[in-house]
């Protein structure tokens, strides 16, 4: 049967019902969240950001259990045992990977010669022409509104987009500070196909996040998060102590090494997945200042649906137009 997304570049390449892409967030994204969102019609993916290649292995196991629905992984290149986590993903046979934080040159053509999907996560629209030389099947355009790591151009979501989509027509998904059916639509309108949606499912009940961590995260208000590290990554992170360390470093003029040395290691572990408030890396977007429950996925799909549904004044979401 012909349905409303039939026809949409995104759905069509990865074989899901609706254009809503999981965000493979570090120490969110485990199997149970992924394979939700898949069974939901969306996109999941696993973060392996945050994996050891055994753990790795161990949930895209626990995915091909959970879900008979197309879902993949999502991998920063610059992780330090990344040869490692390709090799899994070959072996595993996973068919999508979403690839972010390095060049798509490096890993698309190994990951094309194991008929893998590949997708790759963009902050500005001069690397569009490197992921169609690269030979990646579609383009994530991240802006400045997301959690986790960002570009340094601080370039909005919805400024980004229509440039990109002027750069190229590879299958183009929108990130960044979306969390309706209206950034859907928005987003759409703007020149995507598709979104990819991170806090919302960060704070879902599925997610591997510390449930103080989602609790704090809910509270949140507008100007609660803000972009930082710039001079060794951007980063996007809720107020809290060790942010105000960092600020207040920052604003003395520390070096790029005693930056290093106050981050240390673990803090993303020790804030999004221990439920450490204070002295915990805290990743969210600023689209969190919208989210105000924890709620499971079905319902966050259902809501997303009926809200762009009743925007664009659509009946039937099942039914082509």
């Amino acid at each position: 049967m012909q349905t409303l997304f039939s026809d949409n570049p995104v759905t069509k390449l990865f074989s899901i019902q609706y254009p809503i892409i999981q965000g493979g967030m570090v120490w969110c994204s485990g199997w149970r969240l992924a394979s939700a969102v898949s069974n939901n019609g969306g996109l999941g993916l696993l973060g392996a950001g945050s994996m050891y290649p055994g753990i790795l292995r161990e949930h895209i196991r626990k995915m091909k259990q959970a879900t008979q629905k197309p879902w993949g992984v999502n991998v920063p290149l610059l992780y330090p045992d990344i040869e490692a986590l390709m090799q899994v993903i070959a072996e595993e046979e996973v068919k999508i990977v979403f690839t972010s934080a390095g060049s798509p040159a490096r890993w698309t053509p190994f990951l094309k010669s194991k008929g893998i999907r590949v997708a790759h996560v963009i902050a500005n629209s001069r690397l569009a022409r490197k992921c169609e030389d690269a030979g990646v099947d579609a383009i994530v355009a991240e802006g400045f509104e997301a959690g986790g790591h960002e570009g340094r151009e601080e370039t909005t979501t919805f400024t980004l987009i229509p440039l990109v989509r002027k750069a190229t027509q590879l299958p183009l998904i929108a990130a960044g500070g979306v969390g309706s059916g209206r950034h859907i639509l928005a987003a759409q309108v703007l020149g995507a196909d598709a979104v990819q949606i991170g806090s919302l499912f960060a704070l879902s009940e599925e997610s591997s996040a510390h449930r103080a961590f989602k609790e704090y995260a809910v509270k949140a208000k507008e100007g609660d998060t803000m972009l930082t590290l710039k001079q060794l990554a951007p980063v996007r992170l809720l107020k809290n102590h060790f942010y105000k360390l960092i600020e207040q470093a920052q604003l003395q003029g520390a070096t790029t090494d005693e930056l290093k040395n106050l981050l240390g290691k673990g803090r993303a572990k020790k804030g999004i997945f221990e439920g450490d408030l204070e002295e915990g890396e805290l990743e969210i977007g600023q689209v969190v200042a919208l989210i105000d429950e924890i709620k499971p996925v079905e319902q966050i799909m259902k809501e997303l649906l009926n809200e762009y549904k009743a925007i664009a004044n659509i009946r039937d979401l099942d039914k082509s137009s």
